[in-house]
């Protein structure tokens, strides 16, 4: 159970810090991030991580695909996880 919990911390601060180096690429006009990674490491485990840099450095909250596509994929995460959590510990249910 705690080799899940730590991928999924590591993931997510991975993520956020992902967001953040965007942002501050985006600010100094230098090579960016691309979407298609931030999507990724949002479907690895890290929406959660994605959603907050978003909140706390106020970055892509105007595009659509990621106001509500990091929602949803954190609801998706989350459902992986139960379901991951639930087969390693209860496997006859």
């Amino acid at each position: 159970m705690y080799v899940v919990l730590i991928y999924g911390l590591i993931v997510n601060v991975i993520g956020f810090i992902v967001m953040g180096a965007d942002k501050m690429k985006a600010k100094r006009k230098s090579r960016r991030v691309p979407e298609k990674r931030l999507f990724l490491w949002a479907f690895l485990g890290g929406a959660a991580g994605v959603w907050i840099a978003m909140q706390v450095w106020r970055h892509k909250t105007k595009h659509e695909s990621f106001t509500v596509g990091i929602p949803f994929i954190f609801i998706l995460n989350v459902l992986c996880m139960y379901l991951l959590l639930k087969w390693l510990f209860y496997p006859r249910l």
